[in-house]
């Protein structure tokens, strides 16, 4: 991992780069669930060289992103830009296994929550920015005009991607020197700093795993489906 500030600017550009092009999957394109935490933290790990703490770091925050559904207008956490970045990094001081180590662990979900809700601050910011360019083109896109929906589509597309990519770099910036220096001098013993994270993110997964079940007719059945899926893979697999 970088530790200086020219391998700390050159290791940005690619995670920033990739943090753009997930966030991008939010709402821009191609919505293929690219940006789900478990997805991009993984892809961030691989970049870093260990997509194995990507994907422990992914799961940890996936849990908490089942709290947060992007419906509509409402406002809600970016997870995609941020999970890249929190997948990197978890990288930070990996144990032979390729599992993160318990500080940068959870710094890097500390990160994750945080610039996820940054994130879903940018992204109003954006519409904002795309209404305003739209706004004196109204009269042409009342008439349909081919030209004009494309260079909106592509001005959208494109800011998106700034979004994202600035994002990525800042929670970068941020998150990798504090991780360092919190590895650094983490005292903790491994298997209770891992409890504490899991206990939380569980806790947040079981409550709004909860909620779903008496809001959403069907979860329940949906849900023993799934967990009977699931665990069959797993032992088939083993």
């Amino acid at each position: 991992m970088p530790v200086d500030l020219a391998t700390l600017f050159a290791s940005m550009i690619p995670v920033a780069l990739l943090a753009g092009l997930v966030g991008l999957d939010v709402v821009s394109f191609p919505q293929a669930m690219l940006s789900r935490p478990i997805v991009g933290a993984t892809l961030g790990g691989a970049l870093a060289g260990s997509p194995e703490a990507g994907l422990v770091c992914g799961t940890a925050l996936e849990c908490l992103a089942l709290e947060s559904l992007p419906v509509g207008a409402s406002r809600y956490p970016e997870w995609g830009s941020s999970s890249v970045v929190a997948g990197t990094v978890a990288t930070v001081g990996t144990t032979e296994g390729g599992l993160p180590a318990t500080g940068a662990f959870a710094v890097a979900v500390v990160v994750g929550v945080l610039f996820a809700w940054v994130g879903g601050w940018t992204m109003v910011k954006h519409r904002q920015l795309i209404a305003r360019f739209a706004r004196p083109r109204l009269d042409q896109l009342a008439a349909g005009s081919r030209n004009t929906v494309v260079g909106l589509q592509v001005f959208g597309m494109t800011a998106d991607l700034a979004r994202g990519a600035l994002l990525g770099a800042t929670a970068f910036l941020i998150g990798v020197p504090v991780a360092e220096a919190v590895h650094a001098n983490w005292s903790l013993p491994e298997n209770v700093s891992r409890a504490v994270v899991i206990t939380c993110v569980a806790g947040v997964a079981a409550a709004a795993v909860w909620k779903d079940f008496h809001a959403i007719s069907g979860t329940r059945r949906l849900f023993l489906a799934a967990l009977a899926v699931g665990t069959a893979l797993v032992v088939w697999g083993a």
